[in-house]
Formats: structure tokens, sequence, C-alpha cells
């Protein structure tokens, strides 16, 4: 259930026009979905949430696209975030993720969090090697 009403026309406000005018471009594609129309209700918000995602999701950088929405996948499943597990997941195969590479990342993704909760309960040191500004620690 939405926390904020969205807007009947969110598209007469200049600014909101021209953001979901900027994703279509961006994007080749009509269809601006749900988190945008939610964001409307704050056009500044909404232009500098749009501004961050398109730098760094729509615009080459030193990670490829496919890279990208995996990564996002795991994060939106480190946060519990359905909506971006699914928008991202649908995203990640549109740009050739496979069934056995999105298996591969949900493997990844459940190690990951049963070693950060094991090393989060055990309270495991962080080894001086994986510091960049500390010193190795002898082992002994």
């Amino acid at each position: 259930m939405a926390t904020t009403r969205q807007l009947a026309n969110p598209e007469s406000d200049p600014r909101v026009k021209a953001v979901f005018d900027d994703i279509r471009a961006t994007r080749k594609a009509d269809f601006i979905n749900n988190l945008w129309h939610a964001l409307a209700f704050d056009p500044a918000l909404l232009e500098s949430t749009w501004a961050e995602v398109k730098r760094l999701m729509a615009t080459p950088t030193q990670l490829d696209p496919l890279t990208k929405e995996m990564v996002y996948i795991a994060v939106s499943v480190a946060n519990a975030c359905s909506y971006c597990v699914h928008s991202h997941t649908a995203a990640a195969k549109g740009k050739g993720m496979t069934d056995a590479q999105h298996a591969e990342l949900l493997a990844i993704i459940a190690l990951a969090a049963k070693t950060n909760h094991l090393a989060t309960g055990l309270q495991v040191g962080v080894d001086g090697v994986f510091d960049v500004g500390g010193a190795a620690e002898p082992r002994s």
C-alpha cells in the first residue's frame, strides 16, 4: 500500500513532464513505471533521483549494463525491496541474463547473507591484509 497518493495527472507539472520525457527518451520506451509516478509528488526528489539513475544505470561506465542490474538485484534482495527485485530482474533479463545466471546470482546472494551473518555473529576481526590502511597481522 502506497504512503503517498499518486497524482492523477503528474505531467501537468512541467518539471515532472520533463523528467518523464527524459525517461522515455533514455529508455526508448513509453512506459513510466510506478516508482517514477510515486516520486512525482515531489518534483525535486524525482529530478535528483532520475539524474542519479540515469548517470549510473543508463550511461556507459566501468561496469557493463547486465552487471549493474545484477548488483541492483543483489542489493534489492538484501534490502527486501520487492519492487526493485522485480524491476531489476526484468531489466537484467532484458539485458541478457539467463535463467542459469539468475540461479547462480541468487545462490551467491544467499551465500553472502549466510557468511555475513556468521561473521557478524562471531564478530570476526578484519584481517590486516584486507585493510587498505592497515598492516598485515601476523598469524600464529
